[in-house]
């Protein structure tokens, strides 16, 4: 299937998916998730689904694939942010997280062959220390003196829906894998004994939530920065992202400033917005220190990316421009514990 979707360059629509989610492929779901996971609404744990685990896998593929399986609200949880802030966190029942892990098995190797390369997190192969050398390495060896360090508010919780099935179903044209997703966003959750509607989001910690927001932001991202860049820029750009976390890097000015403008109105169009106050447009790079010493400045702004801070520095002996990281703690390793948590 992998194969098929690189042969026909991102262009083939995939009319028939749902066979590649068999027993096998159920029971290897199963014996991947966490297995101390915290149960979701069913009350069923990975230990008690496993106790009777064939015959449960035949009865949820046979319901999966005569339509007869029903998605069922997440239970919401709050867990502390290192701002003193809460974080919902949404606890899919064990039957939905098998069949979301399957499901997203089959997704994750259509769109890995549409993936750009600068596109990290919840890939196989790339991980936060590729993304973190990627960016080393382009603002060591690209023309790089601005750095735009965004952060898109509440990302998990403001897609869109209506855009998110309309994005899928540019590659997926079996209406049957369509409505298993759409059975999951609108599922809801339920919080101390009371249902709530979600009309737009998807739970931060269903299995299925990584593989969605990697298929949102593709479109609404990527492929328009990639063209920007192309189009028009008058001097150098680099870009890694990492989910929903991206830093991308200048030669001019004026090309930061205005993608910054023009990416407001951009992510607007879906659904999204910058934070204003984590969204940064510093000067960065081989001549910041220099630059900001004959103003009279201080030393060159720093930016936070996948749990380090970014500075500029010198390599020894030669003195040649590098980036510099310091670990600033646990914030990554909370917030993919956030995301990932199944």
């Amino acid at each position: 299937m992998r194969q098929a979707a690189k042969k026909k360059d991102g262009k083939i629509r995939f009319t028939a998916l749902l066979h590649h989610v068999s027993i096998d492929q159920l029971r290897d779901s199963y014996h991947s998730l966490k297995k101390k996971a915290a149960p979701g609404v069913d009350g069923v744990t990975w230990q008690e689904y496993g106790e009777a685990l064939e015959a449960r896998l035949s009865d949820l593929h046979g319901r999966i694939h005569r339509g007869a399986y029903r998605a069922q609200p997440s239970r919401r949880t709050w867990i502390p942010k290192g701002d003193g802030r809460q974080r919902p966190l949404g606890i899919a029942a064990l039957e939905d997280k098998v069949v979301q892990h399957a499901v997203g098995t089959v997704l994750n190797q259509i769109w890995e062959e549409d993936f750009l390369g600068f596109s990290y997190g919840f890939r196989p192969g790339r991980g936060q220390h590729d993304a973190l050398d990627a960016l080393s390495v382009g603002m060591v060896r690209k023309r790089v003196n601005w750095v735009l360090d965004l952060d898109i508010r509440a990302f998990f919780d403001k897609i869109e829906h209506a855009w998110l099935v309309k994005f899928v179903e540019h590659r997926i044209g079996d209406k049957r894998i369509v409505r298993l997703i759409q059975k999951w966003l609108k599922a809801g959750v339920m919080e101390e004994g009371q249902w709530f509607e979600t009309k737009e989001g998807t739970p931060q910690g269903a299995v299925i939530s990584p593989v969605l927001a990697n298929l949102y932001l593709p479109y609404v991202l990527d492929l328009w920065v990639d063209s920007w860049r192309k189009k028009k820029a008058t001097g150098d750009v680099i870009i890694v992202r990492y989910a929903d976390d991206a830093v991308l890097g200048f030669q001019q000015q004026q090309d930061a400033e205005q993608f910054l403008e023009q990416l407001r109105e951009r992510l607007r169009k879906f659904g999204l917005e910058l934070h204003p106050e984590k969204t940064r447009l510093i000067e960065f790079g081989r001549y910041a220190t220099e630059r900001r010493k004959k103003r009279g400045e201080g030393k060159p702004e720093t930016f936070n990316f996948l749990g380090f801070t970014h500075i500029c520095g010198t390599s020894q002996p030669k003195g040649y421009f590098t980036v510099n990281r310091k670990t600033i703690g646990k914030r990554l390793a909370a917030k993919l514990k956030d995301i990932r948590r199944s």
